[in-house]
């Protein structure tokens, strides 16, 4: 059994904007959880034999298919309890986010070993509170980064880099349900 995980994906340029706050953050208290991950907004993460991967996939694309995409902003810095600190989305945006990951874990019929209701892009994971505290004071002016969510990836952890892989991307279609469709037809 291989572990993948399914995530939100940002733009290129978003990517790379959180890459070069990881490698400040990391200048300033050494390496930490989550420093070489690329930016992302983690929906779950599940493991599942190789051989099931066809019907992953084709599940993905019709999840895709019914889920319009948006433009998304990250207007603050917050912390979690376990030492996450992160960029967080403006209102408006974390609804949206919400919806997209809450309809993933519905219509994702696969065991998942975790599944994330609260959308944020992780700068790091378990850092220790002296360290948190030199974050906050390295970003201390809001962020104001946005990118149109309009893909999911799916990845799958290099065991040997300790990292996921993208290994397959599902861009929105925003196409009308059926469920939607029929109902309006009667």
């Amino acid at each position: 059994m291989k572990k993948y995980s399914i995530v939100i994906q940002p733009s290129n340029s978003v990517i790379e904007e959180v890459r070069h706050m990881k490698e400040l953050l990391a200048s300033k208290i050494g390496w930490y959880n989550s420093k070489n991950s690329f930016a992302h907004i983690t929906i779950n993460e599940f493991e599942q034999d190789e051989m099931k991967l066809v019907n992953i996939k084709s599940k993905l694309t019709e999840i895709t298919t019914y889920l319009k995409s948006r433009e998304v902003q990250f207007t603050s810095f917050d912390t979690f309890p376990n030492g996450a600190f992160f960029l967080k989305p403006n209102v408006a945006s974390r609804y949206y986010l919400k919806e997209i990951m809450t309809s993933v874990h519905q219509k994702f019929s696969y065991p998942t070993n975790i599944k994330s209701y609260e959308p944020h892009i992780s700068i790091g994971r378990r850092i220790q509170p002296k360290n948190i505290e030199i974050a906050k004071s390295l970003f201390s002016k809001n962020p104001n980064i946005s990118f149109t969510c309009e893909t999911i990836a799916l990845r799958c952890l290099n065991e040997e880099r300790k990292q996921f892989d993208i290994i397959a991307t599902f861009s929105f279609l925003g196409e009308e349900s059926q469920d939607v469709v029929q109902g309006l037809l009667f």
